[in-house]
């Protein structure tokens, strides 16, 4: 599905603000937009529109087998996405979070939404970036992937993801060159032992400094 796109430069002020305003808007009305976070450009949704959600894989190229995972503007809103963080979770939060590491847990049951083929399990972040932030406390929770087509190198800046998804995307947020191309670690919290699912961001001796990991799971799937 194609939109009117729009593009801000989150280093002016007044766009910035205008930004925000706009795609939190056009998340509403299920449409998309890319964002910056604190590893690679994200293509957003809003996570409770199955269609829009449906879009977002669309729009990568991507199938419901690939879910997308959900970024939250803080610990509260992603604690009630899931069953319980469980005491292993809760440590790697007050430790990692907000940063660069996705969490796959049991999802909430009660939740209205349709991600994807996700198994009843959904993989949640809180990004450190204050812009990602600013957007999500206005929005809540956004089914959030990395912004590029499906096999394409992640977007590191908002002129790489637009040139991959163009008019696919209602609204582009400019906040700079992010620090990619080096996405979050996910970690696997469904298992009794926390299983490495992808290395990114935390290093596995950092993770190890917390938790106990179980055998290494060489994934290399982007977001």
């Amino acid at each position: 599905m194609a939109f009117m796109t729009e593009r801000y430069d989150c280093s002016d002020a007044a766009q910035r603000a205008t930004g925000l305003a706009e795609a939190a808007s056009a998340l509403r009305k299920g449409e998309l937009a890319v964002i910056p976070t604190d590893t690679v450009y994200g293509i957003a949704a809003d996570a409770f529109a199955p269609d829009a959600v449906a879009g977002l894989l669309a729009a990568k190229g991507r199938g419901r087998d690939m879910p997308p995972p959900v970024l939250a503007g803080s610990v509260r809103a992603a604690a009630a996405l899931v069953t319980d963080l469980g005491q292993t979770g809760r440590a790697l939060v007050e430790e990692f979070w907000p940063g660069g590491l996705t969490l796959v847990c049991r999802a909430n049951p009660s939740l209205m939404w349709d991600l994807g083929d996700t198994m009843g399990t959904v993989a949640i972040r809180m990004p450190l970036h204050q812009l990602a932030l600013e957007l999500l406390k206005e929005t809540g929770p956004l089914a959030v992937s990395s912004a590029n087509r499906s096999g394409e190198p992640a977007a590191v800046t908002a002129d790489a993801a637009q040139e991959q998804l163009g008019d696919a995307v209602a609204v582009y947020l400019d906040g700079g060159e992010c620090p990619g191309p080096v996405p979050s670690t996910i970690v696997d919290l469904t298992a009794p032992v926390p299983k490495l699912l992808r290395r990114g961001a935390i290093s596995i001796d950092r993770l190890r400094e917390v938790i106990t990991l179980a055998a290494e799971d060489e994934a290399a799937e982007d977001e």
